[in-house]
């Protein structure tokens, strides 16, 4: 009896430590990825100095500090946190001198708290921000005809992208032999890093270099190897269409389903790309997009392409302290140009994402073309709508029965009758065979378009399974209109976004619809036919700012406080821009199997004024980042092809009101006059050191800790920042505000000063006129008062106006508050 007592003891002990055993792992921390800074110099900046990527990258003394810097992380990782509760990813140490680190938050709490730590901050994720445009912009007739065309446009410069990969099979992508490049690209060294779908030979002359980084992917998540290469190749599209844009080849047949589009060029033909993939399909991490950023530097890029990056503010720093931001500051103090994209939260304000005055935020516009369809009803109305397909049989001339899809259930089954899957054509087993085949369906948003659980493709599958003659996919009353793009169809079919437009087809349906006492249709009477949709239109008013594109004011905080900078910077075409793609297509299944696609986002206005850069640069080969961005940026035109002030769509569909330069930046890029600007604004990276030192409220050892920099000298005011615009968050009485622009031409020059002053102040320059000399400079003092207090931000523009035909425009950005000083 006592020994059956004891080992029942022992049960209850073993069930005892079992259960604190269960506890603990349910209690367990989840790992997380974290990026550290740490306060020894990377090695492009060894002992201070701002030295160029250019020239010092591979020196010895530079692979030595940077070995250091990693046995560094090391010992730091192995001294501080338990062994097994933790993976070091990777080891930043050109630009950035830290590490990134897989690991649960108490560990990471631990990091904080050591010496020679700067910052730890938790790995946000990343997002991407998802041809006919060189001569929306000119570029034919303008910029590269002066750089002796396409055949040179862009030849010397190396364009970096940090995205989903490359193509590299692609036309646009192809070397071209009787035209081999002979620039000398010594300052230039990159590696090809083969892998699945992506043989060394891919790097080919036209692709310089690829790299791929996916140690914060495979830590984050289990990747699907199916999509998830890991290798340069890319199995979205996205990357492709963002190389292509700025970098592809001159020419090349945009052909789709069969049908020539026309020929697509990126911006500058005759650049060379190298490719930095950090963006998966199933994941994309900080860690692995800043790991990139700092290789690309190290490789020798002229200019680095942004088309992803955080799609949220930071909870716990400013804004322009983010280690994102801190990475393209670094980025920009070793002499390369960061463009980036604005964001694709628009029309509200305060949505931008691109934070910081040394990187280039590009908003995104549409231009005038058009892809317009129709659909041609029996009683001769016609409906427009929107769908990259042929004609329906008889080349939309033959009428073909029209259904309602729910007219047309299938009555007999065991198939569940739910709307959504009947009325949006989601299933062909939903649908009756013998009424369909051979017509023109009505497809209608519902439930399942609303929640994101059904699918154009689906409808397209349904098509071809039962074998419409063509569908229409149309809005629906009960949810009002939606947002259409135009996408390309291998069957007729047609997207009608507007209810008004869909009541007009439906009351001619039910006029012709004949109907018994329960509803159910006796006879469809109703004829219909879908028209031509691939054929562009160039009628429209253009550009104006796309719905999507993320406006303004920037802000320095999660709480949006506005700040003293101008975002977005400069406005672009990105709304149903042609470019290549991978016929995978993991992200967009209805575009697999194309290598082209029509798509949008600010994703696609960056590279545009990447390539843009890169013709400035090859025109210009001693400017540095800031004088490109500035000749972009005070050269771009706040009017339309009409003539008129460049309007922004707002919330409402088909609403448009006048933009500001909160939606448009400086304006629309201009390529031709950007190559020569006459005048430019410089600042550099001690510059924007001081103007960090000058945020209000700001610690000085907030910034030591950032980025390592003592504030011994402070702008006095944020505004001072020597940017081609002037933003004040918050104009208390008067401003005094110092600009210095310098001429970049060999001539001395004599320029007029003008003023369209915000509303509620008044604005006054000195000197009122001046004549600079050839490659000299001159400072100007902009008096700003305030005569009125407003409720919001008003707009207006200083222009220069030279005697040898430049035009310099400053936008003016400012938030009147009070008319005396508190």
């Amino acid at each position: 009896m006592a020994e059956f007592a004891s080992l029942k003891r022992v049960e209850v002990i073993r069930l005892g430590l079992l259960m604190v055993i269960m506890t603990a792992d349910c209690l367990a921390e989840e790992r997380a990825l974290y990026l550290v800074t740490m306060e020894d110099e990377p090695a492009a900046f060894l002992g201070g100095s701002n030295l160029s990527h250019k020239g010092h990258k591979h020196s010895e003394v530079s692979r030595a500090h940077a070995k250091r810097l990693v046995n560094s992380h090391d010992k730091l990782l192995q001294s501080t946190l338990e062994t097994g509760s933790y993976t070091k990813l990777h080891s930043f140490k050109h630009i950035v001198n830290g590490f990134a680190v897989h690991t649960t938050p108490s560990q990471a709490s631990k990091l904080r708290d050591v010496e020679g730590v700067r910052l730890v901050e938790k790995d946000r994720g990343a997002k991407l921000m998802t041809t006919y445009t060189p001569k929306f912009l000119g570029l034919r007739e303008g910029v590269w005809a002066q750089e002796g065309g396409e055949r040179n446009a862009g030849e010397g410069i190396v364009i970096g992208f940090v995205d989903t990969g490359i193509n590299p099979t692609h036309p646009s992508f192809a070397f071209n032999p009787f035209n081999p490049f002979t620039s000398n690209l010594s300052r230039f060294s990159g590696a090809c890093e083969a892998g699945p779908h992506f043989p060394a030979s891919s790097c080919n002359g036209k692709i310089v270099s690829a790299r791929f980084f996916s140690a914060g992917a495979q830590a984050a998540t289990t990747l699907n190897t199916s999509v998830d290469f890991l290798s340069p190749y890319d199995a979205v599209g996205h990357g492709s269409h963002v190389a292509s844009t700025a970098a592809g080849n001159a020419g090349v047949p945009v052909v789709v389903n069969g049908f020539f589009y026309g020929r697509a060029s990126g911006m500058a033909p005759r650049a060379q790309i190298a490719i930095y993939k950090a963006v998966y399909p199933t994941v994309a991490t900080l860690t692995d997009v800043i790991s990139a950023i700092d290789q690309a530097v190290l490789d020798g890029v002229d200019i680095l392409t942004l088309s992803v990056g955080p799609d949220e503010p930071p909870e716990d720093t400013i804004t322009f302290l983010n280690l994102f931001d801190i990475a393209l500051l670094f980025a920009r103090r070793a002499g390369v140009l960061v463009v980036q994209a604005a964001g694709n939260k628009g029309p509200g304000p305060s949505t931008v994402v691109s934070f910081s005055p040394w990187a280039v935020g590009v908003a995104a516009s549409g231009t005038d073309r058009s892809y317009p369809g129709c659909l041609l009803l029996g009683n001769g109305r016609k409906v427009g709508g929107l769908g990259l397909s042929g004609p329906s049989l008889g080349n939309g001339l033959f009428l073909h029965k029209l259904v309602l899809a729910r007219d047309a259930a299938r009555t007999n089954g065991s198939f569940p009758e739910t709307p959504s899957l009947i009325e949006e054509c989601q299933s062909p087993q939903a649908l009756d065979p013998r009424v369909v085949r051979g017509s023109i369906v009505i497809c209608t948003f519902s439930e399942g378009f609303s929640n994101g659980t059904s699918s154009v493709t689906a409808i397209i599958s349904t098509a071809k399974a039962l074998g419409f003659a063509g569908f229409v996919f149309v809005a629906n009353p009960s949810y009002g209109d939606f947002i259409a793009e135009p996408i390309p169809f291998d069957i007729p079919g047609l997207l009608i976004p507007s209810v008004a437009d869909v009541q007009v087809i439906l009351n001619y349906y039910e006029r012709h619809t004949h109907r018994g006492e329960s509803k159910l249709v006796r006879r469809f009477r109703a004829k219909a036919a879908i028209g031509e949709g691939r054929v562009a239109s160039f009628k429209s008013q253009a550009p104006t700012v796309s719905r999507f594109s993320s406006r303004g004011p920037d802000f320095i905080d999660a709480k949006r406080n506005p700040t003293d900078v101008l975002k977005p910077d400069i406005l672009a075409p990105g709304q149903r821009v042609w470019a290549a793609w991978s016929p995978i297509s993991a992200s967009d299944p209805i575009l697999e199997g194309l290598s082209f696609a029509l798509v949008s986002g600010t994703s696609m206005a960056t590279p545009h004024i990447a390539g843009i850069a890169a013709l400035i640069k090859q025109y210009n080969p001693s400017w540095t980042p800031s004088m490109i961005s500035s000749a972009i940026d005070t050269t771009a035109t706040k009017y339309d092809n009409h003539g008129q002030v460049i309007m922004a769509e707002g919330f409402s569909i088909g609403s448009l009101y006048p933009s500001t330069p909160f939606e448009l930046g400086s304006g629309l890029v201009t390529p031709s006059c950007a190559i020569d600007p006459g005048l430019v604004f410089s600042s550099g990276y001690k510059d924007y050191v001081a103007f960090l030192c000058s945020l209000p409220g700001m610690n000085p050892a907030t910034i030591k800790i950032a980025i390592g920099e003592s504030c011994n000298y402070s702008l006095t005011h944020p505004a001072n920042l020597n940017l081609p615009s002037i933003t004040i968050s918050a104009l208390i009485g008067s401003l005094s505000v110092q600009r210095t622009v310098r001429n970049v031409r060999n001539e001395p020059e004599t320029y007029l000063c003008a003023v369209l002053p915000p509303n509620g102040t008044t604005v006054s320059l000195n000197p009122p006129w001046f004549t600079i000399a050839p490659q000299g400079t001159q400072e100007l003092d902009v008096q700003l008062n305030v005569t009125k207090a407003m409720n919001d931000f008003s707009f207006g523009e200083i222009i220069l106006t030279g005697s040898l035909g430049h035009i310099v425009k400053i936008p003016l950005s400012v938030f009147p508050i009070s008319v005396q000083k508190r």
